[in-house]
């Protein structure tokens, strides 16, 4: 997920290792569309069907559902550090008092909670746990969700379900539901709450309705100039420096020309906007997203203790078993991170021929048990995510014999957590050309090695995790060498 503004590097395509330096770029991938005029949209007609997906009414027109959502997410995200959260928390439910305002798939969430005993126990201690085992002492009020209990919980997704996410200048900028749930997916009760397949198939169909909204043109609220609220305003183009120069976009038109919130979040790059290092040289393996390297290790254990301090990587279960695991066991694996503001299209990272392709359901919002202290989960619990989360798998076959057989591993880690793979088996790629994207949300990427493959990395494995210096997508991060 990676919440910080990061420092980028700058490649030309060269051949030798990638120098630090100052040139940025962040963001993500999507087409250009516009919005000729701004107007009220009826939910009886807005493509597809949001109304139907989430339950509004279909007399009811999107603009008066989204100022009742919108006063009351004011309210959730008011400045604790003014007003206490007891208060807050009130002031919500006097908004929406009882359940009706719920809409259906959150009301599914509730009567699951409240008609599963384990569920419903889960559901109460996770909040005493973080009550009783997560002190707020030197928090920053701002940075506190004060989320006291699961109908507090359901009204924030409730709220957040129905609009984009805002842009804000602190670390949770565009993860409104990974704020609410951040303190109890810490919990020891939350981790096993986050980890059922019961709590996990109904996150996926609020979260994939959520996806419906986010890919409509009445997602274009939030992309506009609006100090700490816009996208496009000056505090959130200095995260997302070179914008205009790097992606396809056009000022002049409304909403920088994007039909919709998703449209933006997988904005794609200008043509030559990031040259694919050592085109011709085969050798040469180049960063599959635009990301900061989290960890790099050696001699990867076919099953291990993915759990426990440290999280060691488990081939086999990053890799759902797949019969092709067997072929790195004991091998390299890379991964690095991206923040919600990078460019979250993926690229591969060698020419060869796609061997084979799968997409793996997984988890959603679970943390690492030895994790309790992140400040901003799940990014402290990346290794762990590689084994439970949604995640896909492309295998290719490089070109060059001497790396053979990889596997890269995308990984969505908050919000949404979609993978969308855009490749098929048989198909061959150039280097730097696309394989797929990550939908909205917090991500992560894996690239795997086999055994015999002798590679010479240009990241300092001391700084891995550390330096949250941003290597560009297509810059050269590693060297193959004769096995």
């Amino acid at each position: 997920m990676g919440c910080t503004t990061s420092r980028f590097l700058e490649h030309e395509g060269e051949c030798t290792p990638t120098s630090y330096g100052l040139k940025g770029s962040t963001g993500q991938s999507s087409a250009v569309y516009s919005q000729s005029e701004d107007r009220e949209i009826d939910l009886k007609g807005s493509p597809p069907c949001y109304s139907s997906v989430i339950g509004i009414s279909k007399e009811t027109s999107y603009k008066k559902e989204a100022t009742r959502a919108r006063s009351v997410y004011n309210l959730c995200h008011a400045d604790f550090s003014r007003t206490p959260p007891k208060e807050q928390v009130d002031a919500t439910r006097n908004i929406q008092s009882g359940t009706s305002h719920l809409l259906p798939l959150i009301q599914e969430f509730k009567v699951m909670i409240e008609s599963d005993p384990q569920l419903f126990m889960l559901f109460h201690t996770m909040f005493e746990e973080a009550e009783s085992e997560l002190p707020l002492d030197g928090e920053d009020p701002k940075q506190n969700p004060h989320v006291y209990d699961y109908r507090t919980m359901l009204e924030r997704l409730n709220v957040s379900i129905q609009q984009a996410p805002v842009f804000t200048d602190s670390l949770w900028a565009g993860f409104p539901v990974n704020f609410t749930l951040s303190r109890i997916m810490r919990t020891r009760s939350g981790q096993v709450a986050f980890l059922s397949d019961k709590v996990n198939t109904q996150l996926k169909k609020i979260l994939d309705a959520w996806t419906v909204f986010l890919d409509s043109p009445e997602s274009v609220h939030v992309l506009n100039d609006q100090p700490n609220q816009g996208w496009f305003s000056e505090a959130a183009l200095k995260t997302m420096p070179h914008f205009v120069e790097d992606f396809e976009c056009d000022p002049s038109r409304p909403h920088y020309g994007y039909q919709s919130w998703n449209a933006f979040f997988t904005r794609p790059l200008r043509p030559g906007a990031r040259p694919v290092a050592c085109p011709e040289d085969n050798s040469v393996i180049v960063n599959a997203c635009e990301s900061s390297p989290y960890r790099l290790a050696f001699n990867v254990q076919a099953t291990d203790s993915f759990w426990l301090k440290g999280q060691p990587y488990s081939l086999n279960h990053m890799l759902a078993d797949d019969p092709l695991a067997t072929q790195f066991h004991g091998g390299t694996i890379f991964q690095s991170y991206l923040s919600q503001f990078n460019y979250h299209r993926w690229h591969s990272p060698v020419s060869g021929r796609i061997v084979k392709t799968h997409l793996q359901p997984g988890s959603y919002f679970s943390n690492a048990p030895m994790d309790v202290l992140d400040a901003i989960p799940p990014n402290g619990s990346q290794p762990y995510l590689t084994a439970v989360a949604t995640r896909a798998m492309i295998y290719i076959e490089a070109d060059n014999p001497d790396i053979g057989l990889l596997c890269f591993l995308p990984v969505g880690i908050a919000e949404v957590s979609s993978c969308n793979i855009a490749v098929v088996v048989g198909q061959r790629v150039r280097k730097g050309e696309q394989l797929g994207t990550f939908g909205y949300g917090g991500s992560t990427y894996c690239l795997l090695f086999r055994p015999q493959t002798r590679l010479e990395f240009d990241i300092d494995v001391s700084k891995a995790g550390k330096d949250p210096t941003n290597i560009l997508v297509n810059a050269r991060i590693a060297k193959a060498t004769r096995s």
